[in-house]
């Protein structure tokens, strides 16, 4: 396959204009990949501001006494406002702007990492961390729409899956760079430093992507703000597979987030690591977790290729995968052994993240495509990015943080029940779509 199958290209320009990118030029191919990179470094920026906060948890809990529930408060809400607000505001970048949407989102969630920096107690702190959602709240749906719209929809589980790997490398730096500032230079250092990254980053965003560039290399035209033809906002809501997808992927969602928020302090109480070799150790699991959403996205497209209902198929595989590994894992004492089937575990743990991005937007209508991965959002946020730590910590400090790990990977369970029913009904969403597209057409 080469780069001309996979990319967007710039359309034929009208008579007597000229096109500055014809058609199987060099630069016509790259940009693609540049709004890519652009884009998943400022996902990167996204996850390492999150998830920064897990470095410290220790240095947080003994310097403010603070629970465990209190720990997983901090982590929740940003997930929380990911998901209540995703939906709104990823319908007003439909309309608004996509690009212009993402720049201002990248803003607020990096000057509100700086106030984290300056919090002096826990309110403050949560305060702070609540704008950090508020930021961030829909910059995974809008970008991922933003980069499937110049690519073919023959790579969109692979691109899907490492779009939002950016999160699980985004957590590795965050988590292991925040450790270690914590312990060189203090752990408001930590929260400094992505806030940083976050807004030199968006500068360059801000400087290279424009709509206009993203409208020359789109694959499908997207519709003008103005323009009819638009479907429902309630489509992406009555289509069953559709919202078998939303589901199993948010519940698929729950442990590989508490993985991402506990492992530093699992390593930490468990074979009793320092906080920054504590944060390093789990920075490696964090990283086989993003590895595989990118592996596992790679090998849904081409498991998919027969048919694309096989892309259920593979997202319950991955599913069952990470059950076993982790149930058996978490189930042992700690040693060698409970070490290789947590990686083993967390390396599937979001291999369904591909999968089900890819299912979102093909049966989504492309009006309103940033909207329906705005709603598949949602679910990861609420039932896993969300639900997860906060369920996690809550029961930690009445079971203890092994119990309650133990207890996590069973979510697997409703999730592969659900993604099994939407493979069920997606030959139904599929015609389903097609009546709206036209429909929507006349």
């Amino acid at each position: 396959m080469t780069s001309r199958d996979i990319v967007g290209r710039a359309p034929t320009p009208p008579t007597g204009t000229r096109n500055r990118n014809p058609v199987g030029t060099r630069p016509g191919r790259r940009y693609p990949w540049l709004v890519f990179a652009l884009a998943f470094g400022l996902l990167l920026s996204d996850y390492m501001s999150r998830q920064v906060l897990s470095a410290v948890f220790p240095v947080l809990k003994t310097e403010w006494s603070l629970s465990d529930a209190h720990l997983a408060s901090l982590s929740s809400v940003v997930a929380l406002m990911v998901g209540l607000l995703t939906l709104p505001l990823s319908l007003v970048a439909d309309r608004w702007g996509r690009v212009r949407s993402l720049v201002v989102m990248a803003v607020v969630w990096s000057l509100a990492t700086l106030l984290c920096a300056v919090a002096g107690n826990f309110h403050e702190m949560l305060a702070a961390r609540f704008l950090v959602g508020v930021g961030e709240a829909a910059y995974g749906s809008v970008g991922i729409a933003v980069v499937l719209s110049i690519f073919a929809p023959r790579v969109h589980a692979a691109l899907g899956g490492a779009f939002m790997a950016g999160g699980s490398f985004g957590s590795v730096v965050g988590v292991a760079l925040g450790g270690s500032l914590a312990v060189q230079v203090g752990w408001r250092w930590s929260f400094a430093a992505m806030a940083v990254f976050g807004l030199l980053l968006v500068a360059v965003f801000r400087a290279v992507v424009s709509e206009r560039k993203l409208d020359e290399y789109a694959v499908e035209p997207r519709l003008p703000a103005a323009a009819g033809g638009r479907a429902p906002f309630a489509s992406l809501f009555t289509n069953p597979a559709l919202l078998c997808a939303y589901i199993g992927g948010g519940l698929q969602m729950f442990t590989p987030a508490v993985l991402l928020s506990w492992a530093p302090s699992y390593f930490n109480r468990y074979y009793h690591l320092p906080a920054d070799e504590a944060a390093a150790t789990a920075a490696v699991f964090v990283l086989l977790i993003g590895s595989g959403m990118v592996i596992c996205g790679i090998i849904s497209d081409r498991f998919a290729r027969s048919g694309s209902s096989r892309q259920w198929t593979a997202a319950v595989a991955f599913c069952v995968v990470a059950l076993v590994c982790l149930s058996a894992g978490f189930g042992m004492t700690s040693g060698t052994t409970s070490l290789l089937l947590i990686g083993c575990g967390a390396f599937f743990a979001a291999g369904s993240s591909g999968p089900t991005a890819a299912v979102v937007t093909e049966l989504s209508h492309s009006s309103a495509r940033a909207t329906g991965l705005g709603a598949l959002t949602v679910a990861n946020n609420v039932l896993g990015l969300a639900l997860g730590p906060f369920v996690v910590g809550t029961l930690a400090d009445h079971l203890g943080l092994l119990g309650a790990l133990r207890l996590a990977p069973l979510m697997y369970a409703v999730a592969i029940a659900a993604l099994l029913l939407g493979r069920r009904y997606h030959p139904a969403g599929k015609l389903r779509l097609a009546r709206l597209a036209l429909s929507t057409a006349r």
